[in-house]
C-alpha cells in the first residue's frame, strides 16, 4: 500500500520546526529516522497533512560528556551511539542494549530521540532510560521542560510530549563504580521484538547480597516503568538467588504482559521470572 498524499517540509532551526508543529497541529508528522515512521505510512496507520522533516536542524545530535552526565542528542544515530566510547564507560547498560536494537539498517538510521518518542513497549532504549533515572529534555514553542524517563512514558505508545514538542537530549547520570548492569532479551529472532526483555541496574554489598536493584521490563509490559515491587523484593537478598515465588507475586504488581499471538501472558510472566533469575545469578561469576 502507498502512503496517502502529504506535504514535505524541512526546517532549519528549531524555532522554524516549532512554528510548524503549531501551525499544522494533529495534521503534522515528526520525521527523524523513520524507520517506525515509514513503515506506518505505508500501510496508512498514519495520515498526516504535513511530515516536518528535522534532520536538518544542527546541534541536536551527538554525545557529550557534561558533570557527572552523559548527554545524548535526540537525533543520534543508533550507530553512533553503538561506536560510542564514552557510551561503553559510563552507561554500559545502554552499550549492550544497543546492539539488540533491530538490524544494521534500522541502527544506520534509526534515532535515539525517535525510539523514545515513538515509545515502542518491545524497545530496548526507552526501558534502559528509566532504569538510569534519565532525564528527558523536551522543547516547544513555549521553551523547554525536563520530565523523568519513569514518568515520560505513560501507556502503550503514549509519552507526556505535547503538541507541538520535540525531544531535544537524553541526559544520563554516569554508571556508578558499585553499579552492575543486567540485560536480556527473548526475541524469536535477533533484532525482531522483545517478547520479553530485561534492563537493570543493581548494586551487591561485601556479603554478595543485593543493596540496590532498579528492574525495568519491556516487551511484557504496556510501557517502560520502574518495576517497584519486583526491584524492592530483591533487597537483601543473597546471590544466587533460589526462592522465586516471593518475587513472582510481586512481578504481578509490575508486570502486564497480556497475550500475544502463540505467546500467553502467564507464560510470558514466567520467562520474565526465569530471565530475572538467571541475570542476577550470572553477578556471582562476575564478583569471583
Amino acid at each position: 500500500m502507498k502512503p496517502s498524499r502529504f506535504k514535505y517540509v524541512k526546517p532549519a532551526s528549531l524555532d522554524e520546526a516549532f512554528g510548524l508543529l503549531e501551525q499544522y497541529g494533529d495534521g503534522a508528522c515528526v520525521l527523524a529516522g523513520g524507520q517506525s515512521l515509514l513503515a506506518g505510512l505505508g500501510m496508512r496507520l498514519a495520515t498526516p497533512e504535513v511530515l516536518v522533516d528535522i534532520n536538518g536542524i544542527e546541534g541536536l545530535a551527538g554525545i557529550s560528556l557534561q558533570g557527572g552526565e552523559v548527554v545524548i542528542g535526540a537525533l543520534t544515530r543508533h550507530v553512533d551511539v553503538l561506536s560510542s566510547r564514552a557510551i561503553c564507560r559510563y552507561l554500559p547498560l545502554v552499550a549492550e542494549a544497543i546492539t539488540h536494537v533491530g538490524h544494521t539498517a534500522v541502527r544506520n538510521r534509526g534515532t535515539f530521540g525517535g525510539s523514545l518518542a515513538y515509545a515502542d513497549p518491545a524497545a530496548e532504549l526507552p526501558a534502559c532510560a528509566v532504569a538510569y533515572g534519565a532525564t528527558i529534555v523536551i522543547g516547544g514553542g513555549s521553551g523547554r521542560r525536563s520530565v523523568s524517563a519513569n514518568d515520560f512514558f505513560l501507556g502503550i505508545m503514549e509519552t507526556a510530549l505535547q503538541p507541538g514538542e520535540l525531544i531535544l537530549e537524553i541526559r544520563f547520570p554516569m554508571q556508578r563504580d558499585t553499579q552492575r548492569h543486567v540485560f536480556a532479551e527473548l526475541s524469536r529472532r535477533h533484532g525482531d521484538f522483545a517478547l520479553v526483555g530485561l534492563a537493570g541496574l543493581v548494586s551487591l554489598d561485601d556479603n554478595r547480597r543485593l543493596a540496590d536493584a532498579r528492574l525495568v521490563y519491556f516487551g511484557c509490559v504496556s510501557h517502560p516503568r520502574l518495576a517497584s515491587a519486583t526491584s524492592a523484593s530483591l533487597i537483601g537478598r543473597p546471590i544466587p538467588l533460589e526462592d522465586l515465588d516471593e518475587i513472582k507475586r510481586c512481578m504481578l504488581q509490575d508486570l502486564d504482559p497480556g497475550d500475544s499471538p502463540g505467546m500467553r501472558s502467564e507464560t510470558k510472566l514466567a520467562l520474565a521470572a526465569v530471565v530475572t533469575r538467571r541475570q542476577l545469578n550470572a553477578l556471582r561469576e562476575t564478583c569471583a
